[in-house]
């Protein structure tokens, strides 16, 4: 099963690395990792998205993250209600004539051309990856010359509070 987990990590030098080889030790394929800065200052939050066998296997892996030193919280938010969003970028073959055909193809995705030249054009999307995966399968018939994908990055809604109840106002009386 796919699982998409966050941690919020200590930046120290090496921590990526400790982190990866910890899930690559266990045999856990990590699918895509997306890693950066938090509003806190000295702060990292990582997201994978991994493939995981049960329950059991994925309990297991957030315990493995929760015992390294620069791990501060791990959460597995597959199944909560999130924001989620990737990048991808693709050089795509191109000339003069075709390069509208190309700008019709990627306005319905709110995607946009960063790059021109005279053989290619470079296109950047962002959103959920079926957006990306659709948007790429359009373009493949072009000849991609060169994908960039950033993986998944995501977390958790804010708060969203419930609606009052409304009284029922008649008319009629």
């Amino acid at each position: 099963m796919r699982r998409i987990v966050t941690a919020t990590v200590h930046n120290r030098s090496g921590v990526l690395n400790r982190v990866t080889g910890l899930l690559a030790k266990r045999q856990f394929n990590i699918e895509s990792i997306s890693v950066g800065r938090t509003e806190t200052e000295g702060v990292s939050k990582m997201t994978f998205v991994v493939e995981v066998e049960d329950d059991r296997k994925l309990e297991q892996l957030t315990k493995q993250l929760n015992k390294q030193i620069e791990v501060l919280k791990v959460s597995d938010i597959t199944d909560k209600a999130i924001v989620a969003r990737e990048l991808a970028m693709v050089k795509v073959i191109s000339n003069p004539q075709i390069r509208s055909e190309i700008q019709g193809i990627i306005e319905p995705f709110r995607a946009s051309i960063i790059d021109v030249s005279k053989e290619s054009v470079t296109v950047q999307v962002t959103g959920k990856s079926d957006k990306v995966d659709a948007l790429i399968d359009l373009l493949r018939p072009y000849g991609i010359k060169e994908l960039a994908r950033t993986g998944l990055t995501a977390f958790t809604r804010g708060h969203q509070p419930q609606v009052a109840e409304f009284k029922s106002y008649s008319l009629l009386k």
